[in-house]
């Protein structure tokens, strides 16, 4: 099963919806601002992009100043609930595909992922 946590504003995620379209797989949306990924997704999530979790988080966001995470040295526990509360910060979109994900910043990464 492949998903795609998509926010349908973003040309970034809209691109991955053709990309997807585009290879004839049939996928879950999760329109992840509505329906934000709980810990314990999010923990799955990053295990499978072989990041840590600060790396998945937009730090352009006004959300990030407000909370003034720059100037936190935050757990990887801590970086997971962060997200878990305000999934605006999730960076986008996220692909998930065969066990392994990718985020499609650029669209190259999940077109990697789709070819293994």
């Amino acid at each position: 099963m492949t998903t795609l946590y998509h926010n349908p504003r973003c040309s970034k995620s809209r691109a991955a919806v053709a990309l997807l379209e585009e290879h004839g797989l049939e996928f879950e949306t999760v329109k992840y601002l509505q329906d934000a990924p709980n810990e314990k997704e999010l923990t799955k999530i990053v295990k499978m992009l072989g990041i840590p979790p600060s790396k998945l988080v937009r730090k352009g966001e006004k959300r990030f100043k407000e909370l003034d995470l720059a100037n936190q040295d935050l757990t990887d526990k801590q970086w997971i609930a962060i997200l878990a509360e305000n999934p605006v910060l999730i960076e986008r979109p996220i692909v998930v595909h065969n066990g392994k994900a990718a985020i499609g910043r650029p669209l190259e990464n999940v077109t990697e992922i789709l070819n293994q």
